[in-house]
């Protein structure tokens, strides 16, 4: 069985590797501790002339535990990088970890039980309303996670599954919700930390750039190994037909909302993407906004171990070694230990950086 991550260790590689490339660095402190008491932050990069007009934007960490492929992403680049050698009109904006709360606790999830892939949505508006998800919440709440009352919640949730089909059902409960804080793909009831934190980044850091290419980096969906690049939107949006040239027959165009589907494992009803977010609040740049999202063991697995988090956090204990166990299970679920695995997504996620840059660099935008 593989050590859990630890994130103090991944956080200080992370520092390094920007120290040994020259990188200007800013943190954001999150107020909470990680569960070792441990020091936690929002930590961005930049490489290269801050007040460049064109960047490379890379988010790690929306989804916690997905971090820690975001974050060796972002390391490797910055070990791979030849100092100095950008064009005064090009930077490169590492953010880090942007949900560090997730990654020191390996959860999907914020300390609020919110998936910030939920969360960024404007709270001055009433939430979206997810009206099926209630005929499913005690699936996701009961008590115990091998007695009788998970046999009655699985034994429904094989009833809807059978009366729906999986990917129905999928869809209901990938969707979020904003009514029940102790469900699973909670919203929020107000915009979390890591919000709140990315509108400041995007305001110090980004709003002056005229051409940004930004990358949500993820893991979970899709076929196994495979890193697909995705542009995320609730519609079609000015730069994207500069990501269609760019990137070509790589790119798939997911178009979010309440009736849509995908065969890619992304949820097409979700609202509160952080893709959205980006394009809402960047609308001074000409932003290919994209989402590198790497495949790893079927939807019914992933979602599975989700579930037992969910409830671990819920009900049980995380520091025992049952929690262990279902953490371990999470963790790998997002960033599996096959050597193979990591090496074909690593190759392929600095292929896309490279393209992007080189674009970037060259003003082919």
């Amino acid at each position: 069985m593989m050590a859990l991550p630890d994130y103090a260790t991944q956080r200080a590689r992370f520092i390094t590797a920007v120290e040994r490339a020259g990188g200007q660095l800013t943190s954001w402190p999150h107020p909470l501790c990680g569960p070792k008491g441990e020091a936690l932050a929002t930590d961005v990069a930049v490489i290269g002339n801050p007040s460049a007009a064109n960047l490379m934007v890379v988010i790690s960490g929306t989804h916690g535990v997905e971090g820690y492929y975001g974050s060796d992403s972002q390391i490797a680049w910055l070990e791979a990088y030849p100092a100095g050698s950008l064009p005064a009109h090009c930077a490169v904006v590492l953010i880090h970890l942007i949900n560090p709360w997730g990654a020191a606790h390996v959860r999907r999830v914020n300390e609020d039980n919110a998936d910030l892939n939920r969360n960024f949505i404007d709270f001055s508006r009433s939430p979206p309303v997810n009206l099926a998800y209630p005929a499913l919440h005690e699936i996701y709440t009961c008590r115990d996670i091998d007695g009788p009352q998970r046999q009655r919640a699985d034994a429904l949730l094989r009833q809807h599954c059978a009366e729906q089909g999986w990917v129905a059902v999928k869809r209901v409960v990938e969707a979020g919700q904003y009514q029940f804080a102790d469900g699973i793909f909670y919203g929020g009831q107000k915009a979390s930390w890591s919000h709140q934190t990315l509108q400041q980044i995007v305001q110090r850091h980004l709003c002056h750039a005229s051409n940004i290419i930004a990358f949500d980096l993820h893991t979970g969906a899709g076929a196994y190994g495979h890193p697909m690049l995705m542009a995320i939107a609730e519609r079609a949006y000015p730069a994207l037909e500069d990501a269609q040239a760019l990137f070509g027959a790589w790119l798939t165009v997911l178009i979010t909302g309440a009736n849509r589907d995908s065969e890619t494992g992304v949820t097409a009803t979700a609202t509160g993407y952080l893709s959205q977010f980006m394009l809402d609040n960047l609308p001074g740049a000409r932003l290919l906004q994209l989402v590198i999202e790497c495949g790893t063991y079927a939807g019914e697995i992933v979602h599975q171990r989700v579930r037992d988090d969910h409830w671990l956090h819920l009900y049980g204990q995380p520091d025992s070694p049952q929690g262990q166990r279902i953490k371990q299970a999470l963790y790998e679920s997002f960033y599996p230990a096959d050597p193979d695995w990591r090496a074909l997504v690593a190759l392929r996620t600095g292929q896309i950086f490279t393209r992007a840059l080189q674009a970037l660099c060259q003003r082919a935008l």
